[in-house]
């Protein structure tokens, strides 16, 4: 009986010790449960102006500077910038292409020239790429208070 017993609990432990440890940044308690596709995420916003969510997707890239945003694939050729509540933490900033849950707020904003210059520098632009940058963008924005990623 106490070898089935072991054989089972062995068994459990290597199930759930081979997919590797989630890695959770910003708040403790965010977890993927519930968390809706990053394509379904325009669809939900349509006719608000804001949407507490949790979003599952793609990282497409990070801040090279060290990893205070990143961007989230949406599925549709366009792409939402995450950053993170009261510039509490940060991501890896080898995060691109792994899969991520977000939780927190998504809006439709219209980010200005500053911030996308800023951006452009901090993933490593050339300076020509920067200085074409002069008119301000509407985009989805994503402010986490957590995010897990994938193993």
């Amino acid at each position: 009986m106490k070898k089935l017993l072991f054989a089972c609990c062995s068994a459990l432990w290597m199930l759930t010790s081979c997919s590797g440890p989630k890695e959770v940044y910003g708040d403790p308690a965010t977890t993927a449960k519930g968390a809706v596709p990053a394509e379904q995420l325009l669809s939900r916003l349509e006719g608000k102006d804001s949407l507490v969510v949790k979003v599952e997707g793609k990282v497409t890239e990070v801040c090279q500077t060290k990893g205070c945003w990143m961007d989230m694939d949406l599925g549709n050729g366009q792409s939402m910038t995450v950053r993170f509540k009261d510039y509490g933490f940060f991501v890896p900033m080898n995060g691109a292409g792994r899969t991520v849950v977000v939780d927190g707020v998504a809006k439709i904003k219209t980010e200005d020239v500053a911030w996308l210059r800023h951006k452009a520098e901090d993933a490593g632009a050339p300076a020509e790429e920067i200085a074409k940058i002069t008119e301000p963008r509407k985009s989805v924005t994503f402010l986490a208070k957590g995010v897990v990623f994938e193993p």
